[in-house]
């Protein structure tokens, strides 16, 4: 019995030992250059910022060059025989210059007061799809492992009670047990049989998950560290976190952006019952000149210039600028309740993750308590067992003891680790450096 307990140790080992490759900030680095979304948000904030531009572009002049040339054909045929039969051929080429420069457009400026909370909006929301990807990333990546530990657990499993099954078979033929020692073990086998094709399909999957933020198909991931410490949260209270969340969660910073846009659009909307001023002034030519059957005529050159001030007054639209009106400020309410519900939900998320993290931290103390105490219970049961007070039943069911809480402890770490990031993402501050804190409780 201490042989097996000796060599389960060693095939623990020797999986952590292989698991040792890619650590999480390479991971994250290969979804940041693989990953869709990610690359779909990063997209999404180069065309937001473009809105500065075509904002500020409403408040500048405007040139604008118009040129058209024709050509037409006459053909007369006159009774009159002093006039007889001639064709005409007229042509006209012409030119013109505008420029607009807007005096007095009240709906431009807050299009262009828009564009600014339109490229907040979209940093934002790029800072949001940043964080995501870390936590996916680390959520992915834990996974696997998470998947490969319970494998190795369900491997090193089959292997002692493959061995419990060997000696159950023994002492049924030397006499020392009975068939049912045999029964018994040989059904907890078969089950671990089961076990470990589910165990490997599971592996499979989660590995085919990270791929996917990825692209890659990683043949190792570094474990965690064997002596491992998880920090509590800094600060270690709640409403800390939830006051961070309200105020600077993306989440919510996305949605208030969506607010000052939409009251600056029922400030649009209203400007649209006001007057507007526009500087404009032209520069012109126009070329005329008539081809006949008999002669050619010079034709004529007109050059014209002109500057003044154009006002236009909307009167009656048929309604709809009342209608936009209507429909600008029920946005704007809209906007107002979405960012409030982003307040609460960051403020809930936040809360659900710090108490994740800080249960987390104590169910590892409580877990690594009872890895202690079933290791010891495997002992007493295997030492009872070789005596004769306890049967194999009893030595299988300590051993599923021992097994399923050194995979609840590793899950619980893995889970409390990722809890801990959303706790930061919530608050608005996951950066990459907490990526790189991560990675130094990894294995190298």
């Amino acid at each position: 019995m201490r042989q097996i307990s000796a060599w389960i140790s060693l095939v623990l080992a020797a999986a952590a030992g292989s698991a040792a490759g890619e650590d999480l900030v390479q991971v994250y680095r290969d979804g940041q250059s693989y990953d869709a979304a990610y690359a779909a948000a990063r997209y999404t904030l180069e065309a937001g910022r473009e809105r500065l531009p075509q904002g500020r572009a409403l408040l500048l002049p405007s040139l604008n060059l118009s040129a058209s040339t024709t050509r037409s054909r006459t053909e007369v045929e006159s009774k009159d025989p002093a006039i007889g039969q001639f064709v005409r051929s007229p042509s006209t080429s012409s030119y013109t210059l505008t420029l607009s420069q807007p005096l007095y457009r009240p709906q431009n400026l807050a299009q262009y007061n828009q564009a600014d909370f339109q490229v907040k909006q979209a940093e934002a929301t790029f800072a949001l799809a940043t964080q995501d990807l870390a936590v996916r990333v680390a959520q992915a990546f834990f996974d696997v492992l998470a998947a490969q530990d319970t494998l190795a657990l369900v491997g090193a499993q089959k292997a002692a009670i493959s061995e419990q099954l060997a000696q159950a078979k023994r002492n049924f033929e030397v006499g020392t047990a009975t068939i049912t020692d045999t029964h018994e073990a040989q059904a907890r086998y078969d089950l671990i049989v089961s076990q470990e094709i589910a165990a490997q399909n599971d592996v499979a999957n989660r590995r085919q998950s990270l791929q996917l933020i990825t692209g890659k198909d990683y043949a190792r991931l570094a474990p965690l560290r064997a002596d491992v410490r998880l920090a509590p949260p800094n600060p270690n209270q709640m409403q800390p976190w939830v006051e961070l969340a309200e105020k600077q969660s993306y989440a919510v910073q996305v949605q208030e952006a969506i607010v000052e846009t939409a009251q600056l659009e029922v400030r649009r909307a209203s400007a649209g019952h006001m007057p507007t001023l526009d500087l404009v002034a032209t520069h012109g030519q126009s070329t005329q000149s008539v081809t006949t059957t008999t002669a050619t005529s010079a034709g004529q050159d007109t050059t014209s210039s002109s500057v003044g001030l154009q006002l236009a007054v909307p009167l009656f639209q048929g309604g709809s600028l009342s209608s936009r009106e209507r429909e600008a400020a029920a946005n704007y309410n809209k906007a107002r309740e979405d960012a409030q519900n982003a307040r609460r939900t960051a403020a809930l998320t936040a809360r659900q993750s710090y108490v994740s993290v800080v249960n987390g931290i104590s169910q590892i103390g409580a877990l690594e308590q009872a890895l202690v105490s079933s290791q010891s219970a495997l002992d007493s049961n295997r030492l009872g067992y070789e005596v004769g007070v306890r049967i194999n039943i009893d030595v299988l069911n300590a051993q599923q003891q021992l097994f399923s809480t050194r995979r609840d402890l590793a899950v619980a770490r893995y889970n409390t680790i990722t809890n801990h990031l959303k706790l930061k993402a919530a608050a608005g501050s996951l950066r990459d450096e907490d990526m790189e804190e991560v990675n130094r409780v990894l294995a190298p």
